[in-house]
């Protein structure tokens, strides 16, 4: 096969023609196509597609080639492609989620490991010091303790119930590490779940406060696109999540304990608890987990402050959240939140 007879196309999100055959592409691939993707290419041979590649925000997905098409280079041009474009729109440092067998492939095009889960998934990134940088901020911030803990929060926003389990742990602890998903996955932007978070616990003294930026994963990020078995997505996702934590996070502040609050809710997050109570003690790290803060007998979570907002009843969640959070939800800073949760069919 002719290199140079191959034809590259940019996918048209509007040309379902095109996009199915992707989709039917992949699947031959063992892999599905990724719905949330933003940019997607293909190579044909005679109108018959022999490879893909797509991303979502700074992650490459749904990267594939034809077996007939092996050693090729074509794996290498997908790539490079999707590289040129994520540089175009000023994304320069990037992600790809894989199979651990293929990572001979993607390190001879420049991405490094961050972080394994036995043969099912390989997170890598295009800066070979990116995890590292990650870390020498997050060393700035060590304190010293005997009891040093962590929590990882969205809070969507930063209602009482993450206060009282912030609250908890600093009772509980010498120092107390909140990280805050840093993803813009969420309605209320991560900056502004970062402040409401820290003024809501500002009289506390011994809590300091980090962005997760690209190394706190959660399930809006976790890519499902190449597992085969669905039912298994929440617990690699979790057992990735927690491989970074441990292998890096850890030794770099000391961390001896990590909060979470009971899940009565959410099936991910309940397999995400159970997952670091078999996982964390092993890294000696001992595992707290919290019931959730209720008030006239209904746990308290930052979705039904959504709901409450989305129902126009905001005079009920004063209730729900610290009065630094009501100011907010109150100023005109957040009416275009507001705005958007009462527009919206699906909430985050």
């Amino acid at each position: 096969m002719e290199y140079l007879s191959l034809q590259e196309e940019i996918i048209d999100k509007r040309d379902f023609r095109r996009l199915q055959e992707v989709e039917q592409f992949l699947l031959k691939q063992g892999l599905r196509f990724d719905k949330n993707v933003e940019y997607t290419i293909a190579i044909y041979e005679e109108d018959k597609i022999i490879a893909t590649g797509s991303f979502e925000d700074r992650i490459l997905k749904c990267i594939a080639v034809d077996d007939s098409c092996r050693n090729m280079g074509i794996s290498n041009k997908i790539i490079s492609e999707l590289v040129a474009e994520e540089y175009r729109r000023g994304n320069s440092h990037l992600f790809i989620y894989t199979k651990p067998k293929n990572y001979k492939m993607f390190s001879d095009m420049g991405f490094y490991k961050v972080a394994k889960v036995m043969d099912k998934v390989l997170l890598l990134e295009n800066d070979p010091l990116g995890i590292y940088k990650f870390i020498e901020k997050l060393k700035k911030k060590k304190l010293d303790g005997r009891v040093v803990s962590a929590l990882v929060m969205n809070c969507n926003p930063f209602t009482l119930g993450h206060k009282y389990l912030i609250e908890k742990a600093s009772r509980e602890s010498d120092v107390v590490h909140v990280f805050i998903v840093w993803e813009n996955k969420s309605v209320f932007p991560s900056g502004i779940r970062y402040e409401l978070a820290r003024k809501g616990v500002q009289h506390l003294n011994n809590v300091v406060f980090h962005k997760g930026e690209d190394y706190v994963i959660s399930s809006a990020t976790f890519p499902s696109y190449f597992i085969k078995k669905q039912n298994e997505v929440a617990r690699l996702q979790s057992l990735l999540d927690i491989e970074i934590f441990t292998k890096y996070i850890v030794p770099a502040l000391g961390i001896t304990r990590r909060y979470v609050g009971k899940e009565p809710f959410c099936d991910v997050t309940r397999t995400y608890n159970n997952v670091m109570k078999e996982m964390l003690p092993h890294s000696g790290v001992e595992i707290m987990e919290i019931p959730r803060f209720s008030t006239n007998e209904e746990a308290i979570s930052a979705s039904k402050v959504r709901n409450l907002i989305k129902e126009k009843k905001l005079s009920q969640v004063k209730d729900l959240v610290p009065d630094t959070t009501y100011r907010f939800l109150c100023s005109k800073e957040a009416i275009p939140i507001i705005n958007k949760i009462q527009n919206k069919r699906d909430l985050i």
